[in-house]
C-alpha cells in the first residue's frame, strides 16, 4: 500500500468538470495508489489497465471466490441487499457473472447481435434520426442532451429487441434509474427508486417475452425465447440479458454523443476537417470513445492468489481499472489531450477489453456515425451557448448533464 499523495475523491465537483488531471496524477506514482473508500488498487496506466482486464484470474464477481455467507455481507456493506427483483435479475447479468455461465451467455448474444445484424438497421436508424433533425433543424436552438442524444440510444435498441415504438421512452427511464445505482452513492432513496425500475422493467419484460412465444416476430427478443425455448438459458437470464441490452449502450452512448459534440465544438478545426472529409466519421467516433470515455471506471477481484506488475496480490484483492484514464496515457496515445479525427491507430478502451467487452459496441458506433453525418450534412454551422456545460458526477460514468447549441440549418 502507498502512501496518499493526494486525496481521491471523485464525488467532488472538481473531478466531475475534469477528471482528467487526477488520472494523470494516478498514472505518474511510483506504486498504484490504494483508495481506502474504493478498498481498491486504482489502475491508470494503459498497460496496466489492459493486463488486468486481460487476465483470466481477475473477475468481476465476488461470487467467484467467496462463501455465499461472505457475498451477502459484502452486499449489506455496500447496501446492495434487500432488493429482490435487483437482485435477481441486474446483480445476477452477463456483465456481472463469470465462468461457464458468463461463457454461455457470451456466446450466445455475440453469435446475434454481430456487426453484421446491426448494419441490417442502418435504414431504420436513419429514417429515424433523419426525422429527428429535421424538428430540431427548425428549433434551431436546442440542448443536446435531452432534445437529440437522449431521444436515440433507448429507441434504436428498444427497436433492434422488438419494443414498440411508444414504450421507448419509458426504457430510458427505468435504464437511468438502474444504472445510477452502479456508481457510489447509494442512499436508501436511491435503492428505492432502483427496486421500482427493475421490477416496473422486468414485468414489462416478462409481458413481452410471453407475447413473442405466442407470436414470435424478426426481433431480438424472438431470437432469445428460441434460444430458451432450445435450453440455451432460462427465463430469468433471459429477461436479465434483455434488460442489459437495453441499460448497456442506452446511458453510455447518450453520453459520449453529448461530450463528442462538445469536443467538435472545442476543437473547431477538427470539426471542421470532419465538414471537409466526411468519410473520416468513423475515426471521429473512435475518437470520442477515447477522448471521452462515457464508462471509464469498473472493478475487477482477484480470484485467487496472482502475480500482476511484478508483484503478489492474495485472493480477493479488489482493483479499480480506469479506461478513462488509460485512453489519454501519452505511452499509448500521442498527444493524448487533443482531440483528433483521424487518429490511427486508436486501439482504446471505451468498450472494455477481454472477456467483458461490450456487446453493444457495433451499434453504438453505427448510432453515432449516423447521426454526426446526419447533422454535419444539414447544417452550415453548430455554435455552443454555453460557455462552461455541466458534467455529471460520479465515478463509473462521465457525461454532460445539458449542452445548448445553435444549429444553422443549410
Amino acid at each position: 500500500m502507498t502512501d496518499q499523495p493526494f486525496a481521491f475523491d471523485p464525488l467532488t465537483a472538481q473531478f466531475a468538470e475534469n477528471p482528467y488531471p487526477v488520472y494523470s496524477a494516478l498514472r505518474d506514482l511510483p506504486a498504484h495508489y490504494f483508495s481506502t473508500d474504493l478498498d481498491a488498487y486504482l489502475l491508470a496506466r494503459f498497460d496496466d489497465v489492459s493486463q488486468a482486464a486481460l487476465h483470466p484470474k481477475l473477475v468481476r464477481s465476488r461470487e467467484a471466490f467467496c462463501t455465499p455467507e461472505e457475498v451477502a455481507a459484502a452486499k449489506r456493506a455496500a447496501n446492495w441487499h434487500d432488493m429482490p427483483h435487483h437482485e435477481r435479475f441486474v446483480q445476477f447479468s452477463l456483465l456481472d457473472s463469470d465462468g461457464d455461465v458468463h461463457d454461455r451467455l457470451r456466446k450466445l448474444v455475440f453469435r446475434e447481435f454481430t456487426s453484421r445484424f446491426v448494419e441490417r438497421h442502418r435504414g431504420m436508424i436513419e429514417s429515424y434520426v433523419g426525422k429527428l433533425l429535421e424538428r430540431l433543424f427548425e428549433q434551431k436552438e436546442i440542448d443536446f442532451i435531452a432534445d437529440l442524444a437522449a431521444h436515440v440510444p433507448g429507441h434504436i435498441i428498444g427497436n433492434v429487441l422488438g419494443v414498440p415504438d411508444e414504450d421507448c421512452g419509458q426504457l430510458r427511464v427505468w435504464s437511468e434509474s438502474i444504472v445510477q445505482f452502479f456508481d457510489v452513492d447509494r442512499t436508501e432513496d436511491h435503492k428505492q427508486l432502483v427496486e421500482n425500475a427493475t421490477t416496473e422493467f422486468s414485468h414489462y419484460l416478462t409481458d413481452l417475452i410471453a407475447q413473442r412465444r405466442k407470436a414470435p416476430k424478426e426481433d431480438l427478443v424472438s431470437t432469445l425465447v428460441r434460444a430458451e425455448k432450445a435450453g440455451e438459458l432460462n427465463e430469468t437470464e433471459l429477461i436479465s440479458t434483455c434488460m442489459l441490452i437495453l441499460m448497456a449502450g442506452h446511458g453510455s452512448t447518450i453520453d459520449v454523443m453529448g461530450s463528442g459534440m462538445l469536443s467538435l465544438l472545442r476543437f473547431p478545426d477538427q470539426l471542421q476537417r470532419l465538414k471537409e472529409g466526411p468519410g473520416l466519421v468513423r475515426t471521429a467516433v473512435q475518437e470520442m470513445f477515447r477522448y471521452e470515455s462515457p464508462l471509464p471506471y469498473f472493478h475487477r477481484y482477484a480470484a485467487e492468489d496472482v502475480t500482476l506488475f511484478g508483484r503478489a496480490f492474495p485472493k480477493g484483492t479488489k482493483f479499480g481499472l480506469f479506461y478513462g484514464a488509460a485512453n489519454r496515457d501519452p505511452s499509448q496515445f500521442p498527444a493524448p489531450d487533443v482531440f483528433d479525427v483521424g487518429r490511427t491507430p486508436n486501439k482504446h478502451m471505451a468498450f472494455g477489453r477481454g472477456v467483458h467487452l461490450c456487446l453493444g459496441n457495433h451499434l453504438s458506433r453505427l448510432d453515432m456515425e449516423i447521426i454526426f453525418t446526419k447533422l454535419l450534412e444539414g447544417t452550415s454551422s453548430i455554435d455552443l451557448l454555453s460557455d462552461s456545460p455541466k458534467y455529471k458526477g460520479g465515478l463509473s460514468s462521465r457525461g454532460l448533464e445539458a449542452l445548448q447549441v445553435r444549429l444553422q440549418p443549410r
